[in-house]
């Protein structure tokens, strides 16, 4: 590890764990599993604290329900010991992607690239 990285970890917290917390968790966390974007959770030994180190940019919106459950304490049992049942109607889950390229932009918005599906705006002028 160069020490341009050294220093990052000490002073960064948005793209991955601090040297700070990477020393918490390695003296008091308990991992108890790993969600598909590669993300760890902890709990420590008496499992009153929960916790999670992303895998990459942090970002809130990137736990997925089952897992934001757990760290929330709305249930007891993990995602990987108790998966949650999932209805057909259910899309599955994504980050936030405002300011994103893959932003929503409604029909007549200004950020819409093609022009023939902004067509329902005109434009106000006065009289």
């Amino acid at each position: 590890m160069g020490v341009l990285n050294f220093i990052k970890r000490i002073f960064t917290w948005w793209d991955g764990q601090t040297l700070g917390t990477q020393l918490w968790t390695w003296r008091n966390g308990k991992k108890v599993g790993e969600d598909a974007l590669g993300n760890i959770y902890y709990t420590n030994a008496a499992g009153t604290r929960r916790w999670v180190i992303y895998n990459g940019e942090v970002e809130g919106s990137r736990v997925s329900p089952e897992w934001h459950g757990w760290l929330h304490h709305t249930w007891d049992e993990t995602p990987s010991d108790k998966p949650l049942t999932h209805k057909s109607w259910e899309k599955p889950h994504i980050q936030n992607l405002t300011g994103t390229a893959a932003a929503y932009a409604p029909a007549g918005s200004l950020r819409r690239t093609d022009p023939a599906k902004r067509a329902d705006y005109d434009a106000w002028t006065p009289e």
